[in-house]
């Protein structure tokens, strides 16, 4: 079942303005493929003309398409919300990819820097975000700091114009590859914890930046630590007031789980270089559905998936009318990360050895392994899954806080490992 909202008159003419500049910016032959629902054909226009992601990322990103709601001045429409949902429609209409090369960039820097940056930080960043040609990463959780965030110990002290800082980040994703970093520090260790944090933008290529890449159990490497020895941050890359670093990373945080609620694994869509439906690239990831065990448990996944587009569509149409949607925006990324876990976890059950050992040029069964073991970072990436739920608890159910041993004690005088 699809979950659409109908277009009132100016969606529809914003809908015909953006297919008409996917018309021409397109490669030829690629929209009228769509149009006659020709996969062989449009996979014949990529390969003909070389079709490459991170050029369209480029492409779309120097247009106002990209961040419609980002203002216009830095790269965006000013626009509505809703207009992000037509764009997003268009881009899977036509088979095109719905989430930035530079996810972090566009979904946690860029609302971060509209939101509390200088005038001079928005003009040198958020255009190079949209059009990837700068990456960003994301310098927030250390060894001893990851649930327990405001915790954290890597340290900036300034000098003059500068600020030094020194310590460790970890789980940082595609740190290897960006070119900027958003560093959350802490620059007063007398008061509490959440008071002493600053919010900066670091240059990863900076003398005295460390970059260690973490090998995953999918072989990959694009979780990494980072550490800082010595490294020189300007006081103009500085985001918000000194201290007022949490606010800032708040905005990052909602923003990041945000990002995250829409992401979903769909294993093996992909046969020949044709794109399938999502569902029937799952079921077909089925070898044998006559068993009433494994049948059982397709029409629970059946019925989370729907209850999980009607959430979506809840949160979407909110958007679309201009409002701020409810708790299922928040209660989505909880859903989705366990959710991806459990559809994994039935390819590779119904698959049986062949999940686990199979032929080298098997691209199929080694998607599976890599879908089933990259899920396992669902709950954990972007805020587990259990703090997530005790916030939920808090703000949406208004239960009550748990005790905390170290409200208002200077964090100097905190015990920790």
């Amino acid at each position: 079942m699809r979950w659409d909202i109908e277009d009132t008159d100016a969606q529809r003419a914003f809908r015909a303005e953006f297919r008409a500049w996917l018309a021409e910016a397109l490669p030829a032959g690629w929209v009228e493929a769509v149009e006659a629902g020709d996969d062989a054909a449009l996979e014949k226009v990529k390969a003909d003309s070389g079709f490459n992601p991170f050029s369209w990322q480029g492409t779309i990103g120097r247009s106002p398409f990209s961040a419609p709601l980002w203002p216009k001045e830095y790269g965006g429409m000013s626009g509505e919300p809703w207009m992000v949902q037509v764009v997003r429609s268009e881009l899977v209409r036509h088979r095109l990819p719905t989430v930035s090369i530079n996810l972090l960039g566009v979904g946690l820097a860029g609302p971060t820097i509209i939101e509390h940056g200088s005038e001079a930080q928005k003009d040198r960043y958020l255009r190079k975000i949209l059009s990837g040609e700068e990456i960003w990463c994301q310098l927030f959780s250390e060894p001893g700091s990851g649930s327990d965030l405001a915790s954290l110990a890597t340290r900036a002290v300034r000098d003059g114009d500068e600020w030094v800082v020194n310590g460790q980040k970890v789980w940082t994703t595609i740190a290897q590859f960006a070119s900027f970093g958003m560093l959350l520090a802490r620059t007063d260790p007398d008061v509490a914890k959440h008071e002493g944090l600053t919010y900066f933008i670091v240059d990863m290529k900076a003398p005295g930046v460390e970059v260690r890449p973490l090998k995953q159990l999918t072989g990959s490497s694009e979780f990494n630590e980072v550490f800082f020895t010595d490294v020189r941050v300007p006081d103009a890359n500085r985001v918000g007031d000194v201290g007022d670093g949490w606010r800032c990373a708040r905005t990052t945080l909602m923003n990041e789980r945000a990002a995250l609620a829409g992401i979903s694994l769909d294993p093996v869509s992909f046969v020949g270089g044709v794109r399938r439906d999502p569902w029937t690239a799952f079921l077909e990831a089925v070898p044998d559905r006559r068993d009433p065990r494994v049948r059982q448990r397709l029409a629970q996944i059946y019925i989370e998936s729907e209850v999980k587009e009607i959430t979506a569509f809840r949160a979407n149409s909110a958007r679309m009318r201009g409002q701020q949607p409810g708790p299922e925006g928040a209660v989505n990324k909880v859903f989705n990360a366990e959710f991806n876990q459990r559809r994994s976890e039935l390819t590779i059950d119904a698959n049986g050895m062949h999940a686990v050992a199979w032929a080298p040029d098997d691209k199929a069964a080694e998607s599976l392994a890599h879908t089933f073991l990259r899920a396992r970072a669902n709950t954990i990436e972007g805020g587990t899954s259990e703090v997530l739920r005790s916030q939920m608890a808090e703000r949406i159910l208004g239960l009550p806080r748990d005790p905390e041993v170290d409200k208002g004690v200077a964090w100097v005088e905190v015990k920790r490992n």
